[in-house]
């Protein structure tokens, strides 16, 4: 058993000197993928960041999500050796989170929910409406907002919602296609440093925290780039 343990030290330390690591395979849904429309998707929606970035058009991404009371697992600084655990008493119980991403800002708008729905989307969609939606009288400034193909989003009751909205443009992912969706990369961060290592012991602490999260990470997202940075002599 020794022996064996030696030879698999010493493969380890073979491969890393030739550049290898350990590494875990992942899943992908480049398979079922639609490879055509996915480029072309990812041409279009390049275009449209570009026109929201210059002021042209007001654009937003929108996805749902799940967090859990128990906690999301993250990597933290500790001493070597450290055996770091967290507790996950009783049985996890999850919150909803029906987000949406302003592209050219990069504020998040989320509601929270028990459930994942048509009428949890049309929540949003009255959130949007408040903040966005054009007064009688005044133009429009156009807006896209970029769903995938859910069925949250193609029921009959959320396209009955967009289609009472004008004012808002429907851009649709092709199937398959998480990594064009920009709100994924806040759902990370989100979990990784805000949530990340942390037991709630109730679902009213965990939605409280979800909301304070996504304040704080509006909050840090609209400082210049450069705060808080010590300029080198």
């Amino acid at each position: 058993m020794r022996d064996c343990h030696l030879g698999l030290a010493a493969q380890h330390h073979f491969a890393q000197k030739r550049g290898f690591s350990w590494r875990r395979p992942r899943h992908t849904l480049k398979g079922r993928q639609d490879a055509q429309a996915v480029e072309r998707s990812g041409v279009r929606l390049k275009l449209l960041r570009q026109q929201a970035a210059a002021g042209d058009i007001r654009l937003f991404f929108q996805d749902e999500s799940e967090a859990l009371t128990h906690p999301y697992l993250a990597h933290v600084w500790a001493r070597r050796g450290a055996d770091i655990r967290i507790e996950a008493p009783g049985q996890a119980k999850k919150r909803a989170m029906i987000r949406v991403l302003d592209a050219a800002s990069n504020e998040l708008t989320v509601v929270t929910s028990g459930t994942k729905r048509s009428t949890d989307f049309i929540k949003l969609l009255e959130a949007l409406d408040l903040r966005y939606a054009p007064h009688p009288g005044a133009d429009a400034e156009p807006t896209v907002i970029v769903l995938d193909n859910g069925p949250i989003h193609t029921s009959k009751l959320s396209t009955k919602a967009l289609a009472a909205r004008p004012w808002l443009t429907v851009e649709w992912l092709p199937k398959y296609a998480p990594e064009l969706n920009d709100v994924e990369r806040s759902w990370r961060d989100l979990k990784r440093h805000h949530l990340a290592n942390r037991t709630f012991h109730s679902l009213d602490d965990l939605d409280a925290q979800i909301h304070h999260a996504v304040r704080d990470m509006n909050r840090e997202r609209a400082k210049p780039l450069c705060h808080n940075l010590r300029i080198a002599a």
